[in-house]
């Protein structure tokens, strides 16, 4: 499923439409970019309902809306298969999506292909997004919960001028650390 056109990629029934169009408010999308996020949203949607799994449409999502809420956003110009399939490759490769010991495992030269932006392309943007965003591998904002739960760099915290695994701390201390986003909430949502 290249990324031809806009008009292509839309077939969505009204319903879904609409989930969309809510989801946008949802992640407090400026007004003037909700539109091309929508667009965005139904292009990451379909191709990691295709090719990945429903958590990296998610975390392309939140990745496309920290995007949009940045001054100036980066969206406001480009194309937008373009920043679709920039948004898959930099989430995939906060998760080890090029590594083919992962459960979900494809390369940047197979969302290339898929995409049908050159791999030369989502590489530059991807950088320039990661840069941008402060983003890195095991990134506890867009990396994948079963990545989360198994990296020990997700749980690290100073408590009492220790470092130490937030998991074997008392309850209350973990609670409060995931109130303050200091480590993952892993809760099922």
């Amino acid at each position: 499923m290249k990324f031809n056109s806009l008009a292509e990629s839309t077939r969505l029934t009204a319903s879904k439409q609409r989930s969309v169009a809510m989801n946008t408010n949802s992640f407090n999308i400026p007004e003037s970019l909700r539109h091309d996020c929508q667009e965005i949203f139904k292009l990451t949607d379909s191709f990691c309902a295709e090719h990945l799994d429903l958590e990296y449409g998610q975390l392309c999502r939140k990745l496309i809306a920290k995007l949009a809420r940045k001054r100036p956003s980066p969206l406001a110009r480009g194309d937008l298969r373009i920043w679709a399939a920039t948004a898959i490759y930099a989430v995939g490769s906060i998760n080890f999506l090029f590594d083919p010991s992962q459960d979900i495992f494809m390369t940047g030269d197979q969302i290339s292909v898929l995409t049908g932006i050159p791999k030369s392309t989502l590489t530059n943007k991807a950088k320039q997004v990661r840069d941008s965003l402060k983003l890195y591998q095991f990134h506890p904002e867009f990396s994948r919960r079963s990545l989360l739960a198994n990296s020990p760099v997700a749980w690290f915290v100073e408590f009492n001028g220790l470092i130490m695994d937030a998991r074997t701390l008392p309850s209350d201390v973990q609670a409060e650390a995931r109130r303050k986003r200091l480590i993952p909430d892993l809760d099922p949502q």
